[in-house]
């Protein structure tokens, strides 16, 4: 048995997921736990969220975050990536940053317009 603490909404709650009985979840409050308690052991995932430099004087930072969940093993790899990313401004809220990354289907799309 396998315990974790469900992050899908704010109650937390304390599962515990029996990997030897189809991933079998107890101790959550709502369907999701039991859904998010067997996907956390047989594939993790999350979405990232992170900033990355611009070129605006006034706004030298802008929020990004991917489009969907990728795989947790991915992250530090995007993290990585994101680092040297360069921003041209104009960008607007949901511009595609990087496209399909690591061929996860998911984008990484700007959060803040910035002119």
């Amino acid at each position: 048995m396998t315990e974790l603490i469900c992050i899908t909404c704010p109650r937390g709650c304390h599962l515990l997921v029996d990997e030897e009985n189809d991933y079998k979840v107890t101790g959550n409050a709502c369907p999701r736990g039991a859904v998010y308690g067997a996907n956390e052991l047989k594939n993790p995932v999350r979405v990232v969220t992170s900033t990355v430099r611009t070129n605006s004087a006034d706004e030298p930072r802008c929020p990004v975050k991917t489009n969907g969940a990728i795989p947790k093993g991915k992250m530090f790899e995007i993290m990585k990536l994101l680092d040297g990313v360069l921003l041209e401004a104009p960008i607007k809220t949901g511009d595609v940053i990087i496209e399909n990354v690591f061929d996860t289907g998911v984008d990484v799309v700007a959060c803040k317009n910035i002119d």
